[in-house]
């Protein structure tokens, strides 16, 4: 006898005691996979049948249960399970991991189940125990279905028992074994016309009957289409989708999820009460005009449509309102529900339609989700997902998304087929291009960008921004970029250091990132050189303050104008102006007042405690007394204060205007049309190196492969020079710049700081074992979240300014990189 479960489910064995369930889960599943009660009861009683434990195992048993399923695990539960209160525990723990409850049920002979009790001699109750186990067991058998168990299996005899075979069957919505290629269509909405012209730019094949209606389509070789749900209702020619769709689903040319609307037209189809709104009332009309059993071909193949498809070994979910990762190839109502309607936030817009939840902002899961669902004016990546819904019935146009090619292909509409309750694209309020409105930035914001999707900035934290930007910030018409915060590498296990090379070049040998360049770190300040070929620019601070004022800034800008315009790089990149990433030396040319204030008064102090400290006690040990340790530990604390004050010393240096004043260039950011993140680092450095002088000084740098031990060594002792010369240390960066791996953006850079540098950011003592230690539990996520979210606003910024957009398009992101950085991350990170 096969019994077929779903290979991800929730087993419930249900019998009397001595039915043989024990025996039954240990033939059939692995030990890991079955829950025992009598093992519970042992875990926290130590006693297995110790019934006063009960309460206490079941809630262990469903918590680890519970953390089962949301791994993913079939998850079976050996006990009687024979009231009704206990298995709706489990239908209950089923439906909150969105897996589907089974029941075993082992009806064995009464006589049987005796016998075996018999034979046990843990099992000292009397035989009224499995009577009554029997009698609740058959006067719950046939409500099994209405529970909530989408399958039952019963089994009456001991030979059934016997001869039961457990047959796993993948869930409806798992075809991960289909690798496609595939050209994923976006809502269709009874636009015939158009989805035949789609298909045929796509190079698919249309085959038509003898009355000339396509009825099927046939792709390239190799590929497959995939509609994502909504082919139905507003459009023109509902039964011509259908017939076409359902040609090519039933030719094994396409899939196809359901939509809200195929849900509410099979509802309306049955003659169910539903209203008709939204264009349902047209597919009726439409399909009143074809034969009945046209119509009834339509009810069950929109009936049978599954609300989402995990494709492609995982890497690929098709779902007609989109679908959060937790809910990939699971199977509820709840599942079902979101990936036909989606979440909503329980308000309404303007035009009385719902707002929903923006679930692909926060989305960071490893498969692409395409779906439709909401109308877009474009099709546009955020994250990993894509609506496809690009409004072809509203006078759009029809969109499919070649996978894995990431191509999307369109037509458009050949005419609006039904006027949208919310206008497509809402236009803006007419304004000058290069006019600011408070809207802009305040409260709650969402930036969209080419490269890592929506990305949110709090009410908070505009706030914050706004304070430093309306009374520090340089005028928004020359803030065209703020610099991203660089998080540091992995926090080493080396008993002596925090940070080391060998760790950052495992991080992008992990990410697939087989070349990286390691750049000296200057120790200076960072610092963003606009500069025009006119006679106009700026230098500012990577928190939009002017970095000198007029008289100072006017004249760096003129020398690095001169500069350019010797190196001919005007006319190489075509362009009248350059925007820089630089950092500007030394140290103390913007921070002196910060240097005295903080770091030079705690060297001062700590040397000025300390070395009379070590006199005393050294003259108190000559008298005999027993202060090792106490001078010990004391001389070491000197020791680390010298070092402190060694540290932030070699950073500075006299300057008298812009005397000892140096920029060392590393990246060009972007020209006029332009920017230069396609370009690798190696071409920056060359570009950025014609440009010499006493102001300039040039970037020392190294590539490293990082899958060769030798030149992974070789990079290490590149830095071990650098740090032990007193640099700060260096950065590795992926050669290529801007690389995206399996999880999205790769980190654009890693800093790597000497042991000694790293005295001024954790103060003198941080060496000693135990607080060295403590530092290595740092957390760096958030460090390197906000560093990926920074790159991509930066990016869109400069993007935005080659496309010459608005000025307000372009503060958007500025702003948004100066917002996010009140985020609570440990500074010293």
């Amino acid at each position: 006898m096969k019994l077929k479960i779903p290979d991800l489910c929730l087993v419930v064995l249900v019998g009397a005691s001595g039915s043989g369930k024990s025996t039954f889960a240990r033939r059939h599943f692995a030990p890991t996979q079955v829950l025992s009660s009598d093992f519970f009861r042992g875990l926290v009683a130590d006693d297995e049948n110790d019934q006063s434990a009960s309460a206490a195992a079941f809630e262990a048993l469903h918590f680890v249960a519970g953390k089962r399923l949301d791994a993913g695990r079939t998850t079976v539960i050996d006990a009687t399970n024979v009231q009704r209160a206990d298995r709706a525990h489990l239908v209950e723990l089923a439906r909150e991991h969105n897996v589907l409850p089974v029941a075993i049920v082992l009806d064995v002979p009464e006589e049987v189940c005796l016998a075996r009790n018999a034979l046990r001699p843990d099992r000292d109750f009397g035989p009224h125990v499995v009577r009554r186990h029997r009698a609740a067991l058959r006067k719950s058998l046939k409500f099994l279905g209405k529970e909530g168990f989408k399958r039952v299996h019963v089994l009456r005899a001991e030979s059934e028992v016997d001869e039961a075979v457990i047959v796993p069957e993948r869930l409806l919505n798992d075809l991960r074994h289909e690798t496609g290629p595939f050209d994923v269509v976006g809502d269709v909405h009874g636009c015939r016309a158009e989805l035949e012209e789609l298909l045929v730019e796509l190079g698919y094949a249309l085959v038509r009957d003898d009355q000339g209606r396509p009825v099927d389509a046939v792709p390239p070789p190799g590929r497959r289409a995939a509609f994502v749900g909504d082919l139905v209702d507003r459009g023109p020619d509902t039964p011509g989708v259908l017939r076409l769709v359902m040609g090519m689903v039933e030719a094994g040319h396409a899939l196809a999820v359901c939509g809200n609307h195929e849900q509410k037209l099979v509802r309306a189809l049955r003659g169910r009460n539903v209203q008709l709104k939204h264009g349902l009332a047209e597919s009726l009309a439409q399909l009143a005009n074809e034969p009945e059993e046209f119509r009834e071909r339509v009810v069950r193949f929109c009936d049978g449509l599954i609300a989402h498809y995990v494709l492609d070994g995982g890497d690929l979910v098709i779902a007609h309102a989109g679908l959060p990762e937790r809910y990939h190839g699971r199977a509820s109502g709840r599942v079902r529900s979101f990936a036909l309607y989606g979440d909503t936030t329980g308000e309404t817009d303007e035009y009385g339609l719902p707002v929903r939840y923006p679930w692909a902002t926060e989305y960071r899961g490893r498969a692409t989700v395409l779906y439709g669902h909401t109308p877009t004016p474009e099709a546009e990546w955020v994250n990993n997902t894509m609506c496809l819904d690009t409004g072809v019935v509203f006078g759009g146009r029809l969109t499919a998304l070649r996978y894995p090619e990431r191509e999307v292909v369109s037509v458009a509409a050949h005419e609006v087929w039904y006027e949208p309750v919310r206008p497509l694209v809402v236009p803006e309020a007419e304004r000058e291009p290069d006019v600011l409105a408070l809207s802009d930035v305040t409260g709650r914001r969402f930036v969209e960008t080419a490269h890592r999707g929506r990305i949110g900035v709090r009410p908070e934290q505009a706030a914050s921004a706004l304070e430093v930007m309306s009374r520090f910030a340089i005028d928004p018409h020359e803030l065209l970029y703020l610099p991203p915060t660089m998080a540091p590498t992995a926090t080493s296990q080396r008993p002596d250091v925090l940070e080391h090379p060998e760790d950052a070049f495992a991080e992008y040998r992990n990410a697939g990132v087989r070349e990286v360049i390691c750049e000296e770190k200057h120790m200076g300040s960072r610092a963003v050189v606009l500069v025009r070929k006119d006679g106009g620019g700026v230098v500012h601070t990577r928190t939009g303050r002017a970095f000198f004022d007029p008289p100072l800034g006017d004249e760096l800008l003129a020398r690095v104008r001169e500069e350019v315009t010797r190196a001919g790089l005007w006319d190489e990149l075509d362009t009248d102006w350059l925007l820089l990433d630089t950092e500007l030396l030394p140290w103390n040319a913007k921070a002196a007042g910060l240097i005295k204030e903080q770091y030079a008064s705690v060297g001062a102090a700590a040397a000025g405690a300390l070395g009379p400290a070590v006199d005393v006690l050294a003259r108190t040990a000559e008298r005999g007394i027993d202060v090792a340790d106490l001078l010990r530990r004391t001389e070491g604390r000197l020791a680390n204060a010298t070092g402190y004050r060694d540290a932030y010393q070699r950073y500075c240096r006299p300057t008298d205007g812009l005397a000892g004043v140096s920029v060392a260039p590393f990246q060009l950011l972007a020209a006029r049309g332009r920017t230069f993140h396609d370009r690798d680092h190696l071409w920056h450095l060359d570009v950025l190196g014609r440009l010499r002088g006493d102001l300039f000084t040039r970037t020392r740098h190294l590539v490293v492969d990082t899958t060769d031990d030798e030149q992974v060594a070789r990079g290490v002792r590149w830095w071990e020079e650098l740090t032990a010369a007193g640099g700060e240390g260096m950065v590795v960066k992926p050669l290529a710049n801007l690389v995206r791996g399996e999880r999205g953006l790769v980190q654009p850079g890693v800093k790597v700081r000497g042991r000694e540098y790293l005295r001024i950011i954790y103060g003198p003592d941080y060496t000693e074992p135990e607080n060295l230690e403590r530092l290595r539990k740092r957390g760096l996520g958030a460090k390197r979240s906000l560093a990926l979210r920074e790159y991509a606003l930066g990016l869109e910024a400069l993007e935005r300014v080659a496309r010459d957009e608005p000025l307000w398009r372009v503060h958007e992101c500025v702003f948004a990189v100066l917002a996010l950085e009140s985020e609570p991350v440990d500074p010293r990170l």
